[in-house]
């Protein structure tokens, strides 16, 4: 038997110009190993969005001259084409995670058939999905496949961010943003686990969310004192790490800074080479694009910046920690790990000019679902 849907994909071709298509696909029988899915919901991430739009210009977006399968056109600036040099004439499938109905299991995955499970791997955006059976989890009795969708890279960067921080000797964290569903989930983690979060936010809006469900330390980065309380909040709590999303500007400097002052608080601290309690900056995503700033003269010299991504954590934190992880994310998936969408879109719906600007946004609160059974 085979199975036959669209798969959304996104193709950049040596002229600068992206194409997203809707193509019709056909998956054949399960291997041993596999299992086909039918897809019932799969979220909007970040990662999604660079892969689903590169460094695209979004301001002129049209279908391409003479086609006939659902797509839209965009162009990718030339001086922006370097960075998507190795993916140019390649169509690439897009959707890293979801959450969907085994329809047909292999002979190793037969216990899988007819049960809805969540699933990580990539060409998610689909109506039928077939992947390997070790990268799915069967979802708890009465989860939902929204429940489910979300279950592998925002409640496994949370996770990763606690297990980093405790591998290197940090008592506290710092985040931002911290009111993303992935922020919520690191808060939950913290307060169960028993460490100290200092959370970073942009509104008083999403400092309310953040107190609602228990957090202590919650700082709003346009305030005029910030710079003051956050130094306060790290040294209450002794943050020497932080997770950074955002990237660009001088907010990952600002931290080190903060963690600095704080370390000097302590009597006979001071040196002319900074204090020497290490200072770590994670940086994990680009919701600023422009260059990351960062004020040495201030820092001393007992800190680091580095790059903090899913994909790289999980290889070396090896199979028996990862599995552990897992099985925590299945077992409080409606609680710690529950994910809350905004709004939710059919899958023809994500080639629509005014969906994917907003996608484009990656706006703090607003997190789309694509339901593919909705069109």
């Amino acid at each position: 038997m085979a199975w036959v849907g669209r798969e959304l994909r996104s193709t950049i071709d040596k002229n600068g110009t992206l194409v997203l298509s809707l193509d019709q696909v056909e998956l054949t029988e399960p291997g041993d190993d596999e299992v086909v899915v039918c897809v019932e919901a799969t979220p909007v991430n970040p990662s999604d969005i660079g892969l689903l739009l590169g460094p695209a210009d979004l301001s002129h977006i049209e279908p391409p001259e003479g086609s006939q399968a659902p797509c839209l056109k965009l162009t990718v600036p030339p001086a922006r084409l370097g960075a998507v040099a190795g993916r140019i004439g390649q169509s690439l499938p897009v959707g890293n995670e979801g959450a969907g109905t085994v329809v047909a299991a292999g002979r190793n995955a037969a216990a899988l058939q007819g049960k809805r499970v969540g699933m990580y791997g990539g060409a998610m955006y689909a109506d039928y999905r077939k992947i390997n059976m070790r990268e799915v989890i069967p979802l708890p009795d009465g989860a939902s496949a929204a429940d489910g969708a979300s279950m592998f890279i925002n409640p496994l960067t949370a996770l990763g961010f606690v297990e980093t921080a405790r591998r290197e000797g940090h008592k506290a964290i710092v985040h931002t943003p911290a009111a993303s569903n992935l922020g919520q989930m690191l808060q939950r983690i913290c307060l169960a686990d028993g460490i100290p979060l200092v959370n970073i936010v942009r509104s008083e809006e999403q400092a309310a969310l953040l107190r609602s469900i228990g957090a202590t330390h919650v700082l709003n980065s346009k305030d005029e004192d910030f710079a003051t309380r956050l130094t306060d909040a790290v040294a209450e709590t002794g943050a020497t790490i932080a997770f950074d999303a955002i990237g660009g500007g001088k907010l990952g400097s600002d931290i080190l800074q903060a963690m600095e002052r704080a370390a000097a608080r302590t009597p006979g601290a001071y040196s002319r080479y900074g204090t020497t309690v290490f200072k770590q900056l994670y940086i994990y995503g680009s919701l600023d694009t422009a260059p990351t700033m960062l004020d040495r003269a201030a820092l001393g010299y007992a800190w680091s910046v580095s790059a903090w991504l899913l994909f790289h954590y999980l290889p070396k934190a090896g199979p028996d920690v990862v599995q552990r992880l897992r099985q925590r994310v299945a077992d409080e998936l409606t609680t710690t790990f529950a994910s809350h969408y905004t709004r939710t879109i059919g899958l023809a719906e994500v080639l629509q000019a005014d969906v994917l600007r907003a996608f484009d946004r990656k706006a703090t609160g607003e997190k789309f679902l694509i339901d593919p059974s909705l069109g």
